[in-house]
């Protein structure tokens, strides 16, 4: 399954937008329709609505599913990465709502981060398993294309934007210790959250470009003179950027160059070590979504 205008070997631009907290719909979608897909993962977390935005197609999914009933623990990331990439999505925006681990990233502010520091547990972060073995590249883990999108779009829209910081994934659904918010403070993180990864590694894997708009909430625990964490507090910054947030979204979807030469839309090439003969028939056809043009 493809969108309407999407295939045939030649690249679209599609752009896909997982939505994180308080976000769920992009407002003034065009052609909307809804797709149900179903994975060799399993559900994604709620239907994917495509539709077409100034012009631009887009595939959009709430990562906690409508109505915030799934938590980051319990994200199908495989699924959700698989379905945008069957629905061929090139790009993926991941909206993410974070805590700011530095004194002048405020409440409010957005940051396009470029790191991550993986402190997740038993999350499945890989879609080569059980038969097949990839090794791709990750050093820098988004696309410098379309995060120079994101971040231009934000600049345009007067927010108050931070170009490049480190994401800190943690698994939660808790918030951290405050031991743990001084400890991370030492390894000189930006923001921490619990939802970009595995998300990240997995749109890698599915050579999709992947950049992060990081919506701060909060001090987490760790700044003496704010205020506790309090999910109360992160609805209402929240709401008060969810506008924006919209705004920063379509103008970065209109920024997008037609054709990619990032390192992103060549990930696998290389990357797929077991060879062809050894890789079970049955797990070549579930994943010729991702491999198909790699191997016979």
């Amino acid at each position: 399954m493809s969108l309407p205008g999407v295939g045939g070997g030649e690249e679209r631009t599609v752009v896909g937008i997982i939505g994180g907290s308080g976000l769920y719909e992009i407002e003034g979608l065009e052609d909307i329709a809804e797709h149900t897909i179903e994975t060799p993962f399993g559900s994604p977390s709620d239907v994917l609505v495509s539709g077409v935005l100034d012009g631009v197609r887009m595939v959009f999914l709430p990562r906690h599913g409508r109505g915030h009933r799934v938590s980051p623990s319990e994200v199908n990331y495989r699924a959700n990465i698989f379905a945008m990439k069957k629905l061929g999505v090139s790009r993926i925006i991941s909206v993410s709502v974070v805590g700011s681990m530095r004194e002048d990233i405020r409440p409010g502010d957005l940051v396009v981060c470029d790191q991550f520091i993986d402190r997740t547990r038993g999350r499945t972060n890989t879609f080569f398993r059980g038969g097949i073995v990839a090794h791709v590249h990750f050093a820098d883990p988004v696309c410098p294309v379309l995060s120079a999108c994101v971040y231009e779009a934000g600049l345009g829209k007067n927010a108050r934007m931070h170009k490049g910081g480190t994401y800190l994934v943690i698994e939660g659904p808790q918030f951290s210790t405050r031991a743990e918010a001084n400890l991370y403070r030492g390894w000189k993180v930006d923001v921490i959250g619990m939802t970009n990864l595995p998300e990240a590694r997995l749109a890698r894997e599915a050579e999709i470009c992947y950049s992060t708009l990081a919506l701060a909430t909060d001090f987490d625990c760790w700044h003496e003179a704010a205020a506790e964490v309090s999910v109360e507090g992160v609805l209402e910054v929240i709401r008060r950027n969810a506008g924006r947030a919209q705004g920063i979204l379509r103008a970065a979807a209109g920024r997008i160059p037609p054709a990619r030469d990032c390192r992103c839309s060549q990930a696998l090439k290389d990357a797929i070590v077991t060879h062809p003969d050894q890789i079970p028939g049955q797990l070549k056809a579930d994943l010729r979504v991702l491999v198909g043009k790699y191997l016979p």
